[in-house]
């Protein structure tokens, strides 16, 4: 039997309840998620590749169909690599329409078999991203609500400079 296997790329840095609902729901379409942290050399992040990494695995502790994964270089390659042709990428809002659209248009010229399936998070999650987890910690808020309980002490380690 043939199953279908999906990549979820993202920086997750950190992992946020927002990523976690995109999981859920990709790993209930696919037989098969890979979460594979993208390792981007140019830009700053909070955490490690490895860090990042270790709080996904926690986050997605016991879910059988998922694993986590790190890659550096081209997604398209990535995906040959893996042996599969579908992209997850999560859209929260208008705005990150045209992004990811150009992405996915661009990775299909450069493997014309690739599939980017798009996913909304629920409502609660459409405002959320690493990005606003990292700059609510900077001027040391509360991100309880926003990211799992071992991530909220991860970050709370990294803003304290542990």
């Amino acid at each position: 039997m043939r199953t279908k296997t999906a990549i979820y790329p993202g920086s997750f840095d950190p992992v946020t309840f927002g990523h976690l609902d995109i999981i859920d729901r990709a790993s209930r379409i696919f037989d098969h998620l890979i979460v594979s942290v993208f390792v981007h050399s140019d830009k700053k992040h909070m955490f490690s590749v490895e860090e990042r990494a270790a709080m996904l695995k926690t986050a997605l502790k016991g879910r059988k169909n998922i694993t986590v994964d790190s890659f550096e270089g081209l997604l398209v390659d990535y995906a040959k690599k893996k042996k599969t042709n579908v992209i997850i990428r999560g859209l929260r809002a208008i705005s990150d329409l045209d992004y990811e659209f150009q992405i996915a248009a661009v990775n299909r010229t450069l493997s014309p078999g690739i599939e980017t399936v798009f996913l909304m998070p629920r409502q609660r999650y459409t405002y959320l991203s690493s990005s606003v987890v990292r700059d609510i910690a900077h001027f040391k808020g509360d991100v309880s609500k926003l990211v799992p309980a071992h991530v909220v002490k991860a970050v709370s380690a990294a803003r304290r400079g542990k």
